[in-house]
């Protein structure tokens, strides 16, 4: 008997779906494309033709696409303002959906994809395949087995020197809610809280920067390319002290320009009362032992073990993709949870009300 394949939509057709979502899907032999969709049609017809099936079809309009009932999950890959809206339609249109991060623009927008989840019954996971990465499941496994102990102080870094996004809407502050902080903060905080497994934020205090956007485009020195100025609204760095419930403290750094040396971004740092963590080069645990300080070094190149469902590849976006499809084909666990990027969502919101404010900004 053929194995029954997931036929999947895919909603915007822009870099992320062509840099990770799509092809991670093309992987999967349990898949297939059928439906493609973008304001700009000639990007969905491009995409129709690289990934979908033959005769895969091709919308303008989201909610066509939608109507299609042959369709089982859609991947929402819109910039961030589009997020909630379509998928909110999306599962109440009786599909599973991925939305790639951030989950929402604000928490007001990402409850309201909670809400529509759970009245239709339907799966809802977020695109955060950092957690996929082997130093991160590495990281995560020895807080699990109590490696840290009591984790009380974490360093979410996302920082880049000079790398402003300079295509789509990433500046654009309307579109994306934001800018270093939602879009590179968030796989950041993403990380730490899941480390720590820590999602009870108490308050937080955050500051935002306008300091570099405006530059000459002969002092930006920027890899993508010269940015413009007059689009850039979004900010160029923004900075959170985040106090959770038990205590544990949390800085969150992220920036896309940056007159930094050292700068990395997408890992975290954790400090419990047995020992330290941190993936700023590969994996490396501090702590004492027989009243010695230690450093140990894990090598992750060495065909460790398979972390989560007996998968071994250690591309971060095939890895996602196929803890997703396993989910939904298979009702595995979710790698991550709706919940969980709720609160991402909410921090993220935090600072940027406390930067607008000038005031600490505590959570309900």
């Amino acid at each position: 008997m053929e194995e029954r394949k997931i036929k999947i939509g895919i909603i915007g057709c822009g870099g992320i779906a062509n840099g990770k979502h799509m092809p991670a899907l093309k992987s999967l032999p349990d898949v297939e494309m059928v439906a493609f969709c973008d304001l700009i049609e000639e990007r969905a017809v491009t995409a129709a033709a690289k990934y979908g099936i033959p005769g895969a079809k091709v919308y303008t309009d989201y909610k066509e696409l939608l109507k299609d009932d042959s369709i089982e999950v859609v991947h929402v890959l819109t910039p961030n303002r589009a997020h909630s809206f379509i998928t909110v339609d999306a599962l109440d249109a009786g599909k599973h959906v991925m939305c790639e991060k951030p989950m929402a623009i604000n928490s007001a927008e990402a409850q309201k994809m909670l809400d529509a989840a759970k009245r239709n019954n339907k799966l809802l996971t977020i695109g955060s395949q950092n957690r996929q990465r082997p130093e991160a499941l590495y990281l995560k496994k020895e807080a699990e087995v109590g490696t840290f102990g009591e984790i009380y102080f974490a360093r979410a870094t996302a920082l880049r020197r000079r790398a402003v996004p300079t295509w789509g809407v990433f500046i654009n502050e309307y579109e994306q809610g934001g800018g270093p902080l939602i879009d590179i903060g968030t796989h950041s905080l993403d990380l730490t809280l899941w480390v720590m497994n820590n999602y009870k934020p108490k308050y937080c205090v955050g500051t935002s920067y306008h300091k570099l956007n405006n530059l000459a485009v002969e002092d930006q020195g920027n890899a993508w390319g010269p940015w413009d100025p007059s689009k850039y609204t979004a900010e160029d760095s923004a900075f959170g002290f985040i106090v959770m419930e038990n205590g544990a403290t949390i800085i969150l750094e992220s920036s896309w320009a940056i007159n930094l040396r050292n700068t990395t971004e997408a890992v975290t740092t954790v400090a419990g009362t047995k020992a330290g963590g941190d993936m700023l080069d590969g994996v490396t645990i501090n702590g004492v032992r027989n009243g010695r300080q230690y450093i140990l070094k894990p090598d992750l190149h060495a065909g460790g073990a398979a972390f989560f469902e007996g998968i071994s590849d250690d591309n971060p976006s095939n890895r996602e993709a196929r803890v997703w499809i396993n989910a939904v084909k298979n009702g595995t666990e979710l790698f991550v949870k709706p919940e969980q990027a709720f609160v991402v969502t909410q921090i993220l919101e935090g600072i940027y009300e406390s930067a607008k404010t000038g005031k600490p900004y505590y959570f309900n």
